[in-house]
């Protein structure tokens, strides 16, 4: 597989687009203003213990608390250990979504190139990626070996291959440091930040670029330097794969070069068109995403079992690679067509769980019911960029609907007859609308009946300000 990272780096923004044989799979994207939470670690007041949830609320020094949750660290399994105006050393596990504060652990750990450092945990991981028993053995006895006491490690995919000096080398920077940001915990009051995690261009170096990387093209000389720095002394083999891509007068960034405005643009659509003509309609509520799979215009070649069975195929591919490509996390629902065969439901299934797996999130697939739908999750750490790049219409209030022409009507009809029960003064009367509806009312000869049944004279004024479902009534005198 051929794989490709194209990064964008303006001073307001870092754009990061991960290609697979061409295809965009992976997007991600930073602003300076807004910031990166997740992996940053706060020395925090606690503000407000919840017993009863097994959570508190603390504050980091923020706009919003972070609300800390016990039930899922290894050790101080309940709230009752914290008591309101308490010091407390957490971390960022997920930024703040909506009106959500972020989320955050006790359970602290400090990413290296091969190594995770966890100072808090007593325990040693190795990376569901490397599949081999020996290897993963291997890797093992090598983290037992270099970790410090009463510490835990995660060993990383990319530390496949290499040998102990290498993790040894990592666990020592690491380690050291622990020690820094310990000795400033002691220092500093509360609340402050201890540690702030890498910006996304690094990130992308740390996590992404490895040797199956063919090409890391940066359009930034200053991120380009960087990344070059930091590939010296974690990973020098890798420096003859980043480049620098200068833009030519007809280019702007380097997405620009690659096309890749047009496929980005497509994340704000529901519907996403399958290559055989059936599609996908990706609809998110606030606690699950539902995904709906339709044969559309495939008609197949041979029959309707068939036809189904080859649509939802091509859906399971390109389902994993929508979550991927948007960053969807939770609860995931997909409504698959229904498929009479088992070994048919069995065979999307194994579909789906294959394209997942070169999804670095981790996905759990719980199983496909005889309707067809597949429930499932995804780890959810940061907002999605539907969220992050979208706001909600001020029309419908992200509701993707806002009341017809008619509905409109009838609500002025209803106005205007209360109206005409509650007062008897004469004069005329002013009704503000969109100028939409204004256009609509005088086409239907809505205004003429309306002034007859009201025995009033009734002037529109369309407002382009005005939202299409509202309206306003100004009683104008004589």
């Amino acid at each position: 597989m051929n794989k490709s990272i194209i990064a964008n780096v303006m001073p307001e923004e870092t754009r990061v687009a991960l290609l697979e044989n061409g295809q965009l799979m992976e997007f991600s994207v930073e602003r300076s203003e807004s910031g990166h939470l997740v992996g940053n670690i706060y020395k925090g007041k606690v503000k407000n213990v919840l017993p009863g949830m097994q959570a508190a609320f603390v504050d980091i020094g923020r706009e919003k608390n972070a609300f800390l949750y016990m039930g899922d660290t290894g050790r101080q399994a309940s709230a009752r250990y914290l008591t309101v105006g308490q010091d407390v050393l957490l971390q960022i596990a997920k930024d703040a979504m909506g009106d959500k504060g972020p989320r955050a652990t006790l359970s602290l750990t400090l990413p290296g190139r091969y190594i995770v450092l966890m100072p808090t945990v007593d325990y040693i991981g190795i990376s569901r990626r490397i599949g081999d028993e020996t290897e993963r053995e291997r890797l093992r006895q090598i983290a037992e070996k270099i970790r410090p006491a009463g510490m835990g490690v995660i060993v990383r995919t990319v530390a496949l291959g290499k040998s102990q000096d290498d993790l040894l080398q990592d666990m020592a920077y690491l380690a050291n440091m622990w020690s820094t940001l310990s000795a400033r915990t002691k220092r500093i009051n509360a609340p402050a930040l201890i540690y702030k995690d890498a910006d996304l261009v690094v990130r992308i170096v740390r996590d992404y670029l490895t040797h199956d990387v063919s090409e890391f093209i940066i359009d930034s000389r200053e991120a380009y330097n960087r990344v070059i720095d930091l590939l010296r002394y974690i990973s020098p083999e890798l420096i003859d794969c980043v480049s620098l891509y200068e833009p030519t007068a007809h280019e702007s960034d380097v997405f620009s070069r690659f096309n890749l405005e047009t496929s980005l643009e497509s994340l704000r659509d529901r519907r996403v068109d399958l290559k055989n003509g059936g599609y996908l309609v990706i609809d998110h509520t606030e606690a699950l995403t539902v995904i709906d799979v339709n044969t559309g215009k495939y008609v197949g070649n041979t029959n309707l079992s068939e036809t189904v069975f080859q649509t939802n195929l091509e859906a399971a591919a390109e389902i994993a690679r929508q979550l991927r490509l948007r960053d969807i996390g939770g609860i995931i629902i997909i409504d698959f067509i229904d498929m009479d065969k088992a070994e048919q439901r069995s065979a999307v299934l194994s579909a789906l769980e294959a394209a997942l797996k070169n999804d670095r999130t981790k996905s759990n697939v719980l199983g496909i019911t005889s309707l067809g739908l597949v429930e499932m999750t995804r780890k959810k750490a940061r907002q999605n960029l539907n969220g992050m790049l979208h706001s909600p219409c001020p029309c419908c209030m992200g509701k993707g609907r806002i009341k017809s022409a008619e509905t409109v009507i009838i609500d002025i009809k209803r106005e205007l007859r209360n109206l005409n029960k509650r007062s008897r003064f004469g004069g005329s009367l002013v009704l503000q609308v969109h100028p939409q509806l204004a256009g609509f009312l005088e086409k239907q000869g809505e205004l003429k009946r309306l002034e007859q049944e009201t025995s009033r004279t009734l002037m529109v004024e369309g407002v382009a300000t005005m939202s299409p479902e509202n309206f306003a009534l100004l009683w104008k005198p004589d």
